[in-house]
């Protein structure tokens, strides 16, 4: 069933050409993006990653976004103009108001929508707008689609969207078995990374970075980044490192990762836990960062305790810089990070078994070794940015061509 609900990198490529005559140019598409926030995480990086790809390949790419707009100038450079819509400012009827005023002014052939809210809004003013399809990205097994009501109006709406692109097989069947939405609509397309990065560093820009961090010289180099958020597990990470240092002394774990308003309970027991005697010299809080390239870069190990992950960009990260991965064997993380080969997978919300793979990494350089450069192999092979760009455009083809517009001039 899910190979049907969800075809194949190759199968998603047919299906988009269909209607596209045989050594003719695809047509240029204008598309508006559409997100919920802006603020950074994997969603976000991973549309930055999609629109500049989009871009090259000649598109003319807009984006709307509901709130927060800590990324507008990340975006800016390829987007010049982001149409903030408003949300928490105004109502829900007003911000619809808005973004069917702008799909009727710019007249995309593309309405392509990320997270929840943006998809609702999306799909009523992309269906009933002058766009040619709408396409909604799905990013996360979503927990509110656990509420019956939310599930309902989530699949009624679906219904509206030309096709529903997931990152994930996981995600995939989350929401045809949770979101009800309809299994002929899903295309898996799974994120992509571009390797255009720092995969390893000279000694000196090592210790320089150390230096900045203020780490020794000398130990293991834990690396997390994430949200600090309930989702990404650090309170089973941190209690997981008491085991660490009592075993490895000099081991040492970074976090980055911006507070969430929505946390604060979730972040001051963070902070204190960081601070208790046993962990002040072994866990350093950093804050958000917009340098996690060159850090990933420079530590030894990356490690995320997630309790849910619609796929997990951040994984890709470090094994682009040929990083092992330690991970929880949760929602869509076995489809990147492979256990024994790439990483070491350990069950959710348990600090023993965490602790135990953080322990057998620190302890073998060469088993990191290994792991990391596997890693890089299946990124390159399995997430590039290129395949994840010409994979989403083939679903707009796709969808284009069931609704009469396969042979759309440049």
């Amino acid at each position: 069933m899910l190979a049907t609900m969800t075809p194949s990198a190759r199968q998603v490529q047919r299906a988009g050409s269909a209607g596209v005559v045989a050594g003719e140019p695809a047509a240029r598409l204008r598309i508006l993006h559409v997100i919920t926030s802006l603020a950074r995480g994997g969603a976000q990086m991973h549309l930055l990653e999609l629109m500049r790809g989009q871009q090259r390949r000649g598109h003319s790419v807009e984006l709307a976004f509901l709130k927060d707009p800590d990324m507008v100038e990340d975006f800016r450079p390829f987007v010049p103009f982001p149409f903030y819509l408003g949300e928490g400012s105004t109502s829900w009827a007003a911000i619809l108001g808005r973004l069917w005023g702008l799909i009727s002014s710019i007249k995309p052939d593309v309405v392509h929508t990320h997270l929840l809210k943006a998809d609702a809004y999306g799909a009523v003013a992309g269906h009933f707008g002058p766009a040619k399809v709408t396409i909604a990205s799905k990013h996360n097994d979503e927990a509110p689609l656990r509420r019956w009501w939310v599930a309902l109006a989530h699949g009624w709406l679906s219904r509206l969207d030309d096709r529903i692109i997931v990152v994930s097989e996981h995600v995939g069947r989350y929401m045809v078995e949770v979101g009800r939405v309809p299994a002929e609509k899903i295309r898996r397309v799974y994120y992509g990374i571009s390797l255009d990065r720092p995969i390893s560093l000279a000694e000196a820009q090592v210790r320089e970075i150390r230096r900045e961090l203020g780490l020794p010289r000398e130990g293991p180099f834990l690396f997390c980044a994430g949200r600090l958020d309930p989702q990404k597990g650090h309170l089973v990470l941190f209690e997981a490192m008491r085991e660490v240092v009592r075993r490895v002394p000099a081991a040492r774990l970074v976090v980055a990762g911006a507070p969430q308003q929505a946390s604060p309970e979730y972040v001051a027991e963070l902070r204190a836990m960081a601070m208790s005697p046993e962990l002040r010299e072994a866990i350093l809080l950093i804050g958000e960062r917009r340098d996690v390239p060159r850090l990933m870069a420079a530590c030894d190990l990356f490690v995320l305790a997630s309790f849910w992950e619609g796929l997990g960009l951040v994984f890709l990260e470090a094994m682009a810089a040929a990083k092992p991965v330690v991970a929880t064997r949760v929602s869509a993380v076995p489809e990147v990070v492979i256990d024994g080969e790439t990483g070491l997978l350990v069950p959710p919300g348990d600090p023993a078994a965490l602790a135990d793979a953080l322990v057998q990494l620190c302890q073998d350089a060469a088993l990191r070794r290994r792991l990391g450069l596997a890693g890089y192999r299946r990124v390159r092979e399995h997430f590039s940015a290129d395949r994840m760009v010409e994979e989403t455009l083939a679903v707009y083809h796709e969808a284009l061509a069931a609704r009469g517009f396969g042979a759309m001039a440049r």
